[in-house]
């Protein structure tokens, strides 16, 4: 058999490997998902997302009070930027950001559910040159409105440390770090320090575990609080 029957007989076998991830981890694995966890857009949500397949996600463990402006001026004052879309040209920009170790402070999210919704807002602020390390939150606005008539506004707030395989489909996408607490108190700390939290309290969540795994099958623990934070209106 000559050199070139070898490579390419070597080509389609790469091709075909290739072919196999992409149908498991894109097709497969997120449709015996979506089966397994049937029913649970008919479900009530406490305090926990879930991604498109139904697989429970980061947990809630912060809020915000205010309007959309305010929420989105006071992530701008606290050095956060604002996650873009998810399209095929952020997900090569997100791509070669972590492989050449490029700066995309506004890389995208993927979506999670809250009450059968996406994320409304999603911000993140970067750790390194690379969009693969970075602090970053996802919001929700409710029906729920403070004293002062403003909504609700309820996130899931964890830590991206890394790029990896998803633990349960296979999928590319980015690990949390387990420390879930850190990442909320780090969060409300930021918006306390640039001075645009009239008040902080907190209220009920998911309660504490140490066992709990996200939508990509990380490991996190909690005190299984949300604590909500109350920003200042312009005077």
């Amino acid at each position: 058999m000559g050199e070139r029957s070898l490579r390419r007989r070597a080509a389609i076998w790469f091709l075909a490997i290739c072919a196999a991830y992409l149908a498991l981890a894109y097709l497969a694995a997120p449709e015996f998902w979506t089966f397994r966890e049937r029913g649970f857009r008919d479900r009530r949500f406490e305090m926990v997302t879930h991604t498109p397949q139904g697989i429970p996600g980061d947990p809630i463990n912060v809020g915000l009070v205010g309007t959309e402006r305010e929420v989105v001026h006071a992530f701008a004052i606290a050095g956060w930027d604002t996650a873009d879309a998810v399209t095929l040209r952020t997900a090569i920009d997100i791509g070669e950001s972590v492989l050449f170790s490029r700066p995309y402070p506004d890389a995208p999210m993927s979506r999670l559910l809250f009450d059968g919704r996406a994320q409304d807002l999603a911000f993140e602020k970067p750790v390194g040159d690379s969009a693969d390390r970075r602090h970053h939150v996802r919001f929700w606005q409710t029906d729920t409105v403070g004293d002062d008539g403003r909504p609700l506004w309820l996130g899931a707030a964890s830590f991206d440390r890394g790029v990896g395989l998803s633990h349960d489909t296979g999928a590319i996408t980015h690990h949390i770090g387990p420390d879930i607490d850190a990442e909320r108190d780090f969060l409300i700390g930021d918006l306390n320090a640039a001075g645009l939290l009239a008040s902080t309290g907190d209220m009920g969540g998911i309660g504490a575990t140490r066992t709990g795994r996200n939508g990509g099958g990380d490991p996190y623990f909690t005190d299984g609080k949300a604590v909500i934070g109350v920003l200042k209106q312009p005077q």
